[in-house]
């Protein structure tokens, strides 16, 4: 763990970027929790306020990481500390690497990625009630795989599109973490899913119930599917042409909504989702986690230490999947 119990060290794990050669620093942002100090961020869908990721990597870019230590926080009023045993890669934290969505959230550099936490809370703040050192916070390690991707699943299905049972939807990228999510969450909703994915991702998405899977779409072709659905996710970066030839299947009344981008615009209805934080809607998901009725799907387990290495693949689309981020252990001093 990055906090280990009874150490009396002031210091922790964490990951520092540094610039190459003269290179210009770019600002970039973020949607879901919010900054705290330092590497600390805001986790008030895990925790009743500030939750603590020890584990971070400073991004600049060009981006060169390197581990250094940072001073253990004390968590203020109204703030917990948290144990960390694992964080996650969302695609998100390429996109705020790299600058794409500083129209959204201004971040200060140097910037830690991640918005994930599974972990155990270590220390209390003032004024903190409900709350016990030891409590879990999304208790397993695999668990961190749940929050950001859940959650974003959940909000554009039930809160944005309004998806009801009965209806249909495609799932426009559903190889990815959050599509696995809204595949599920929809089937068990009642909802008719297809879904377009690889080879690769067709046999979990199977597991998951999905009705139909198709191969990646050719935008070329009008229309790009051969019938109309109540609902389309779009889970992937589409150019305003590709955006307008999903609006266009999208039936009487319908919705769509983009992790990525905006609708076209005109008569259909559609949305951006910018996941936020909800402690009750995390706590739904853990319940069914709980429950049997929703699967987490772990792609791959890896240090910290292979962020870049991580960020690396998610840019050259060889990320299927959830990647756990496990932090580096050190022996008690």
């Amino acid at each position: 763990p990055l906090l280990p119990r009874r150490r009396t060290s002031s210091s922790v794990r964490r990951f520092s970027a540094r610039s190459a050669p003269e290179p210009s620093r770019t600002s970039t942002s973020t949607d879901g929790p919010t900054i705290s100090s330092g590497p600390w961020r805001n986790c008030g869908a895990l925790m009743p306020s500030h939750g603590a990721l020890a584990a971070s990597l400073t991004m600049i870019a060009p981006v060169a990481a390197a581990a250094t230590d940072a001073p253990r926080p004390t968590p203020g009023a109204g703030q917990v500390l948290v144990e960390v045993a694992a964080t996650s890669f969302n695609p998100v934290d390429a996109g705020i690497r790299g600058g794409h969505l500083s129209d959204v959230f201004a971040v200060a550099l140097p910037h830690v990625p991640g918005i994930d936490v599974a972990g155990t809370i270590s220390e209390l703040g003032a004024g903190v009630t409900g709350w016990a050192v030891g409590d879990a916070v999304v208790a397993l390690p695999d668990s961190a795989a749940l929050p950001a991707v859940g959650l974003t699943a959940w909000q554009a299905l039930f809160e944005l599109a309004e998806l009801q049972a009965g209806q249909s939807i495609l799932i426009n990228g559903a190889g990815g973490a959050v599509g696995g999510y809204a595949v599920q969450l929809a089937k068990r909703a009642g909802a008719v899913v297809t879904a377009t994915a690889s080879k690769r991702s067709a046999d979990r998405l199977r597991r998951y119930g999905v009705d139909r899977v198709i191969g990646y779409l050719d935008y070329a072709s009008t229309p790009v599917v051969e019938e109309s659905f109540d609902v389309v996710l779009n889970l992937v970066s589409t150019t305003d042409e590709q955006t307008a030839a999903l609006a266009a299947v999208v039936a009487d009344g319908g919705f769509l909504v983009g992790t990525m981008t905006a609708g076209p615009g005109g008569p259909v209805r559609s949305a951006r989702v910018f996941v936020r934080s909800d402690a009750g809607q995390l706590a739904e998901l853990v319940r069914l986690v709980d429950a049997g009725e929703l699967r987490i799907d772990v792609a791959d387990r890896r240090p910290l230490t292979d962020t870049a290495a991580v960020h690396d693949a998610s840019d050259a689309n060889r990320m299927p999947g959830k990647t756990i981020m496990l932090p580096l252990t050190r022996p008690a001093e």
